[in-house]
């Protein structure tokens, strides 16, 4: 049996989506420009990624609407790499892996960076799935209607 190279075609959100951003570099890169990181220099420092991991994960990034290279000056050789609005979308996905991290991958007191929101200082309300009546769903709540096959 070959194997795919791609998900694209799959019926399933999550396999289109991990296919296209579930690699660690294209959500650290996504993670740094929620940060403020634009430049390909500024990436590569951040996260120790050889150039050509960087650059490809860039180009894929692009390519996805993700991001948007815009020159850094009129008519120069630089770029520069911004969140487009389907990036900005990532938001909470980035947010939930982090508090996700949080809650499972450290000991209690350890240090670890945190999310405030900028007006008032303080760390992000805990997202969590809710139904159309606002109470939390548990896993055993919810069921994927699969496609017929």
């Amino acid at each position: 049996m070959a194997k795919k190279d791609t998900l694209i075609d799959e019926p399933c959100p999550v396999a289109r989506s991990v296919d296209l951003i579930g690699d660690r570099w294209s959500l650290l890169i996504v993670r740094d420009a929620f940060d403020g990181m634009r430049r390909f220099t500024d990436f590569q420092r951040n996260l120790g990624v050889a150039r050509n991991i960087l650059a490809d994960r860039l180009r894929r990034l692009v390519e996805a609407g993700i991001l948007v290279a815009q020159p850094t000056a009129p008519g120069g050789a630089y770029h520069e790499y911004v969140l487009t609005a389907r990036g900005q979308r990532l938001f909470p996905v980035v947010v939930a892996l982090r508090q996700w991290g949080e809650g499972e991958l450290f000991a209690p007191g350890e240090a670890h960076s945190d999310l405030v929101e900028k007006k008032t200082g303080k760390r992000l309300a805990r997202m969590a799935p809710v139904g159309e009546d606002g109470n939390l769903l548990a896993p055993g709540d919810t069921e994927v209607r699969k496609l017929p096959q």
